[in-house]
C-alpha cells in the first residue's frame, strides 16, 4: 500500500538533480529465453458465510442462512526475458483454471464460481491472457492482459482466480529511488468472469509515483480517471523508526479523494477518506492502533476499477469501514512464532469498530468486526513453501446499516496454497 499526488514532474526533476541515474537493466539482458521464468500457484479454498437476521442465499426458493463453497484453482505465469539490444522485446502469458469441489445453488454467492441465470454454478472455469512488452534502459512498456497493483487501479485475487485487466502500462525506474507508472486500461475481467470484460469498465487512465526519501521513509501519489464513473486521487506516506535490533515504530497514512463524473454509472459519488496506523514491533510481537475517517455526501466507492482498489488501514476481511461520514478505530496484535522455535507459524487478531455513519434511512449506522487469522508455511522438504491459512471474521451491523453495506455474518475461510517455480 505504498504509492503519491499530481506533482510527478516536479518530483522527477527534483529527484534527478539529487540522485544518480540507475544502471540500465536492458544492458544486462541475457535474452528472451535465458531470463524466462515459469511459475505455478495452486490454491484450495473453503469459504462459509453464515448470515444473521434472516439474510442468506440469494437463490429464489431457498431459505438457508449461509453460503458455502469449496474449490481448487491454478494460476500459471510465464514471463520471458527481453531480447538483447537497445530496445528489448518480450512476452508475458498467464493461464487460470478452477474446479468446484463442493457447493451448489442453495449455498452459492461467495464469489468463487460463476452462476447462470438459474443460479446453477459452473463446475469448472478457465481463462488466459498474454501481453507483449518492450524495455528501453529501465523503462518497460506492456500491452495486453495484466495483473495491476496501483492504489487507484488494483486487480483483486481474494478468491480462486484473480481479476485481469487489459490495457497499456509503462513503468519507469530511470532515477534512483523513484518509480513512475502510467497506464490506460479498457476492460476488466472479474474473478469469476471468463470473458475479457465482465465488470463494465469503459476506460481508466492512471498515473502514479513512488519515491523513497530514505530507506525507512517512502511516499506515493496516484490518480485515476475512470470514464463515466469517477476521478480519484491518492496519497500515502510510510515511515519506520528503528529503535534497536528488536524494536521499531511504523507510521502509515493513506488518503483518497473520489468524485463521480460523466454518466455517474457508479452513482453520485463524493467522498474523502483517510486512514492512519501506528505499529509498535517488539521481537515476535506487533501492536497496531489505527483510525479511519470518511467524509462527504457518500461513502467510498470502488469495484469497476478493481476489487483491490482500497488501500486503507481499516479495510479488512469483510468490511472496509468506508460508510458516509464513518469514523472507525482498529486495534491489532500479530505474533511471529519463529522467535519461539516454530518458524513459519504466525497469528493475528484485530478488532475494528465504526460509527457516525449516515445510513440511508436517516439514522446513525454502526458496525464492528473481529478477525482472527493463523498461517503456517512449510519451511523445508518436498512441499516447502506450501501454506495453510485459517481466516475468521465476525461482522455485525446495527439495523440502520445492516441493509446498506452487508448483512451481519460470520465469515470462515481455509486456504491452502502451493507455489512452484518451474523455470
Amino acid at each position: 500500500m505504498r504509492v503519491m499526488k499530481w506533482s510527478m514532474i516536479a518530483l522527477a526533476v527534483t529527484a534527478g538533480t539529487s540522485q544518480l541515474a540507475l544502471a540500465s537493466a536492458q544492458d544486462d539482458s541475457k535474452g528472451f529465453v535465458e531470463d524466462s521464468t515459469l511459475n505455478l500457484k495452486l490454491r484450495a479454498l473453503y469459504m462459509n458465510r453464515d448470515y444473521k437476521h434472516g439474510a442468506g442465499n440469494p437463490t429464489p426458493g431457498t431459505d438457508k442462512g449461509y453460503r458455502e463453497d469449496t474449490g481448487l484453482g491454478a494460476q500459471m505465469f510465464y514471463e520471458s526475458g527481453f531480447t538483447q539490444g537497445t530496445i528489448g522485446a518480450g512476452v508475458d502469458a498467464m493461464g487460470f483454471g478452477s474446479v468446484r469441489l463442493d457447493g451448489g445453488t442453495g449455498r452459492r454467492s461467495n464469489g468463487l464460481f460463476a452462476a447462470d441465470d438459474d443460479g446453477n454454478l459452473e463446475h469448472s472455469q478457465t481463462k488466459g491472457g498474454a501481453a507483449v512488452k518492450f524495455r528501453f534502459s529501465n523503462t518497460v512498456l506492456k500491452y495486453g492482459q495484466q495483473i495491476v497493483a496501483s492504489p487507484v487501479f488494483a486487480t483483486d485475487d481474494g478468491r480462486l482466480l484473480p481479476e485481469v485487466a487489459t490495457g497499456t502500462s509503462i513503468t519507469s525506474n530511470e532515477i534512483q529511488d523513484l518509480t513512475l507508472n502510467i497506464g490506460r486500461f479498457t476492460s476488466m475481467s472479474a474473478q469469476t468472469g471468463m470473458g475479457r470484460d465482465s465488470l463494465g469498465l469503459k476506460s481508466a487512465d492512471i498515473a502514479g509515483a513512488t519515491y523513497a526519501f530514505t530507506k525507512n521513509f517512502t511516499g506515493t501519489v496516484a490518480a485515476s480517471d475512470v470514464e463515466d464513473y469517477w476521478k480519484r486521487q491518492y496519497v500515502n506516506l510510510n515511515y519506520t523508526l528503528p529503535i534497536d535490533d528488536l524494536q521499531s515504530l511504523n507510521f502509515d497514512f493513506n488518503a483518497y479523494r473520489t468524485k463521480s463524473q460523466g454518466e455517474d454509472l457508479g452513482g453520485d459519488v463524493d467522498n474523502k477518506i483517510w486512514s492512519t496506523a501506528v505499529a509498535y514491533s517488539l521481537g515476535a510481537h506487533k501492536f497496531t492502533l489505527g483510525y479511519q475517517r470518511s467524509s462527504g455526501d457518500t461513502g467510498y466507492a470502488y469495484g469497476v476499477d478493481g476489487g483491490g482498489t482500497v488501500f486503507l488501514n481499516n479495510s479488512v476481511q469483510y468490511s472496509d469501514f468506508v460508510g458516509a461520514e464513518e469514523k472507525s478505530w482498529q486495534v491489532r496484535y500479530d505474533l511471529n512464532m519463529a522467535t519461539y522455535g516454530v518458524p513459519g507459524l504466525s497469528f493475528m487478531t484485530r478488532y475494528i469498530t465504526g460509527d457516525n455513519i449516515e445510513a440511508s434511512n436517516g439514522e446513525e449506522g454502526k458496525e464492528h468486526e473481529w478477525d482472527f487469522e493463523t498461517k503456517y508455511v512449510v519451511q523445508q522438504g518436498p512441499i516447502k513453501d506450501m501454506s495453510f491459512r485459517l481466516r475468521s471474521a465476525v461482522y455485525r451491523a446495527n439495523n440502520a446499516y445492516d441493509a446498506d453495506y452487508g448483512p451481519s455474518n460470520n465469515d470462515l475461510r481455509f486456504i491452502v496454497e502451493y507455489p512452484l517455480s518451474i523455470m
